[in-house]
């Protein structure tokens, strides 16, 4: 009887040292992911100023892109892009699924209408069109689809697709140097 008294003594001892030892792994676990939360954010805000370096640097030919692949669309339907005017500001997006950087931009739009396109005798065709103009950034290069949100400034399209884009930061052109 001393014997099996002396092995439930160990038994239990065995249970709350794996107990303390797992209680003691678990908090600093979570300590170590505070302690790192700072070097993610710190990050995180690298690669968001890289990001936006290479944009301002590759802006003159991706804006000269955009127009190429949206004119290139075919929309509006019976319309063909004849000027885009492009606002300084800048909007950076993060796509919620992918996690893709966006960059938003304000432009204006002028239009023709397309002989034989069914807008020759609509006489808004000739009025600018605000409009969002959307480029992408693939980790190591900006780049554009010809993606335009009409009718929509870069904040205004960020709210309104807020289930896909959480703001990530504006840049005015004001505030640059």
């Amino acid at each position: 009887m001393v014997r099996s008294t002396a092995s439930q003594v160990l038994t239990s001892m065995n249970v709350f040292q794996v107990v303390v030892a797992s209680a003691i792994a678990a908090l600093s676990g979570m300590a170590l992911a505070v302690a790192l939360r700072p070097i993610r954010a710190a990050r995180a805000a690298e690669k968001l100023a890289r990001a936006q370096r290479d944009f301002h640097r590759q802006r003159e030919q991706l804006e000269a892109k955009f127009i190429d692949r949206a004119a290139a669309s075919g929309k509006p339907r019976g319309l063909r892009w004849i000027d885009v005017s492009f606002e300084d500001d800048v909007v950076y997006a993060r796509d919620r699924r992918n996690r893709r950087l966006k960059a938003l931009v304000a432009v204006d739009v002028s239009f023709e209408a397309v002989e034989g396109g069914g807008m020759e005798e609509v006489e808004a065709v000739s009025n600018v069109r605000a409009a969002t103009a959307e480029f992408l950034y693939d980790g190591g290069r900006w780049c554009t689809e010809g993606r335009v949100y009409f009718n929509l400034a870069p904040t205004a399209a960020v709210k309104y697709l807020s289930a896909d884009l959480e703001l990530v930061a504006e840049e005015h052109a004001l505030g640059r140097d």
